[in-house]
């Protein structure tokens, strides 16, 4: 019995003792898990050593994640360097190309809009109506030689011819400029013909001067991002023609010329859009530092 009882005695003190075996050294004891040993509860033990364990899980996850964002600020921070240093070439691109729209379509600024408007256009209805008093001339001043030479071949007689003359000759008479205007101050039909032709004359030689030797609104057409309505279909063969430095001679009729004019005005919009956005992007440079970007005033000579 004593044997049983010094060999029960052995088995627990082996189970109960702690036993190294040869290996790696151990791991220092932290003070927590070393404390809760002493007090011989083996709860706080499990706990301040799952503690342990996910505390130090936790630091090392704290520096993966660490280190995780700080390579996302470096390549943010790498990026924001590289765009700063496009900015400025990307700014003095643009400059460069809105002060070449400018340059290519300053000659629109030149535009007459009553040269080209052609206020004072004779209408129709006036034409007309001239035509209609000519016409009726014509017809009395004939109907009056008729009766004059009626006489002469003696089919009325003398006094009737003698009439007929003298209503011709007034007639003849009335039907000159000069003393047209003493009885009325309407144009005559032939006023309203060459009125038309010297507007029409005026016209394509303010457009010729416009489109110059190397054309006008083929070059404005650059600024339709600026402005949508120079897109129109309608202007292509005015664009097709100012290409081709022919523009002004295909000016026949007051329809086309009144389209040309549209395109000049929806150009000087485009036109005054293009140079707030120049002077926009100078100031913007001026502001940055970007010297390579600002416009330099050109020398005078």
């Amino acid at each position: 019995m004593a044997q049983n009882q010094t060999v029960t005695e052995a088995q627990t003190g082996t189970a109960q003792g702690a036993v190294l075996r040869p290996g790696r050294a151990a791991d220092p004891v932290p003070e927590k898990v070393a404390l809760a040993a002493s007090q011989n509860n083996p709860k706080n033990v499990a706990a301040a050593a799952q503690n342990l364990s996910h505390g130090t899980v936790g630091d090392g996850s704290n520096e993966n994640l660490r280190e995780s964002r700080e390579q996302p600020d470096e390549e943010q921070g790498n990026s924001t360097e590289a765009s700063d240093a496009t900015e400025p070439v990307l700014a003095e691109s643009r400059q460069r190309k809105l002060r070449l729209m400018l340059r290519q379509c300053d000659r629109v600024l030149l535009m007459d809009f009553e040269l080209l408007a052609m206020s004072d256009w004779p209408d129709n209805f006036s034409v007309a109506t001239a035509r209609r008093s000519r016409d009726l001339w014509v017809f009395s001043a004939l109907v009056a030689a008729v009766v004059f030479l009626s006489g002469l071949t003696g089919f009325v007689p003398a006094w009737v011819a003698g009439g007929g003359f003298g209503a011709f000759v007034i007639i003849v008479l009335l039907g000159i400029p000069v003393v047209r205007r003493v009885y009325t101050p309407a144009p005559s039909y032939l006023d309203l013909l060459l009125k038309r032709q010297r507007l029409m004359r005026d016209a394509r030689k303010h457009a010729e001067h416009l489109e110059g030797n190397e054309g006008l609104i083929w070059q404005c057409a650059r600024m339709a991002d600026y402005n949508p309505a120079l897109k129109n279909t309608r202007f292509s063969n005015l664009l097709r023609l100012s290409e081709q430095k022919a523009l002004p001679r295909a000016l026949s009729r007051r329809e086309h010329v009144r389209l040309y004019l549209i395109y000049l005005l929806e150009a000087e919009k485009a036109y005054s859009r293009v140079q707030a956005a120049f002077l926009e992007g100078n100031q913007k440079a001026i502001d940055e530092g970007w010297q390579a970007a600002v416009a330099q005033p050109e020398d005078r000579t």
